[in-house]
């Protein structure tokens, strides 16, 4: 079997599409995006994709050691991305050619089912309480948040008291079996994500998400020392070796991987495996569409440390078009008791509409943007 073509959609609503060919008929979809770079990722998709044409789709471990040393530069969200989508795309090749869930080339299943857990709040959190509730009633087990807006690196007190009134709604309304996440989408400077982690331990939270940016990740030490609160990071960290110092410190509970931005499949595998010799649980990032939310379950389905899956329904960025919009069968996602199957179909389980991706990628490229924001006194602040 050789690798005959390739083909990039940018489809609403903020996403990237990729379909790998072979000469055998047999194709394979990936999702290469960073949030707000879909066109950077694109472009590098198509240089990595210059070493593939030809080859054989099947020696993914060797393909995947190719577009990462074969560079002289390495690592960082853009070219992990890139090879994030393409192997998952070749992993979706391997598991048709041999009808087989791609779990099962992993090894096999040591799950059937993972729990899942659904945003509620927008980048400015507002009655959360009802929306939790909202999800609880609709099966939902946890729920995440984003903690605050824009928080300065010494900032006023009643900020934090609006995220303790938020949190307390959340509980008083949901009872205490909830599972309430709360994401500092490192909005939050070490000093007062001390203040906020302490004042936030009452409420018994499932973790507390990206307290600092990671290129501060020496501050979890000081964190971690304020509050008993799980503490989980990773979405910004691309490679095993950005994990490795993080894993060794040991003031993490829950990694988060993200199967498009940490080089796919492949690479996911191997950190969760790391993260299991340091006792740390992996709960796999994705606020992306369904071919990134199936590698993910298919990676989870292998990693006896994974704890809970992201998934994007509804989220507040899915303007135009939604988790399941571009999938043959929604069903394949069907969430139940708050948890939801591995899929069984072969590759990475899901079949994709090419037809409607095809026609939203030329009704509607996307050019998504985050959102710049800054404080009170012009400063750029973090997002």
């Amino acid at each position: 079997m050789k690798i005959t073509n390739y083909t990039t959609y940018i489809v609403p609503p903020r996403w990237l599409f990729l379909k790998i060919e072979t000469d055998e008929g047999i194709v394979g979809w990936g999702e290469p995006v960073i949030e707000g770079r879909a066109h950077t990722v694109q472009a590098a998709v198509g240089e990595l994709m210059d070493y593939l044409i030809g080859k054989d789709p099947l020696r993914i471990e060797d393909h995947w050691q190719t577009m990462y040393r074969g560079g002289f530069y390495r690592g960082g969200s853009i070219l992990m991305s890139a090879i994030a989508g393409i192997d998952q795309a070749l992993w979706d090749i391997k598991g048709k050619a041999f009808n087989a869930p791609v779990y099962q080339l992993l090894g096999g299943a040591c799950r059937d089912s993972i729990r899942v857990y659904s945003w509620i709040g927008g980048d400015r959190p507002s009655d959360v309480a009802q929306a939790a509730l909202e999800k609880q009633q609709a099966g939902f087990t946890a729920i995440k948040m984003n903690a605050c807006e824009e928080m300065q690196y010494i900032d006023s007190y009643r900020k934090v008291d609006e995220v303790v009134e938020r949190v307390a709604a959340i509980r008083a309304a949901a009872g205490p079996d909830l599972g309430i996440g709360v994401d500092f989408h490192g909005r939050v400077h070490k000093p007062m994500a001390k203040v906020l982690a302490k004042a936030l331990e009452p409420y018994r939270l499932m973790f507390i998400e990206e307290p600092v940016l990671p290129e501060n990740n020496e501050a979890l030490r000081d964190i971690a020392n304020h509050t008993s609160t799980p503490i989980a990071t990773g979405e910004r960290m691309f490679s095993r070796w950005d994990f490795k110092s993080l894993l060794q410190d040991g003031y993490v509970d829950i990694i988060q991987p993200d199967l498009s931005h940490a080089g796919g499949i492949t690479e996911c595998k191997k950190i969760a495996a790391m993260a299991e010799a340091y006792d740390v649980g992996v709960a796999p990032h994705c606020p992306l569409g369904p071919i990134a939310l199936a590698a993910c379950l298919q990676v989870d389905a292998t990693a006896h440390n994974a704890v809970i899956q992201e998934q994007s329904l509804g989220i507040h960025y899915n303007k135009g078009n939604d988790l399941l919009d571009y999938i043959v069968d929604p069903g394949v996602f069907a969430y139940d008791d708050g948890y939801v199957k591995i899929p069984q179909g072969p590759g990475l389980g899901i079949n994709v509409n090419e037809e409607y991706v095809i026609k939203r990628a030329q009704e509607a490229p996307h050019r998504w943007r985050n959102p710049v924001w800054r404080h009170r006194d012009g400063s750029v602040a973090e997002w």
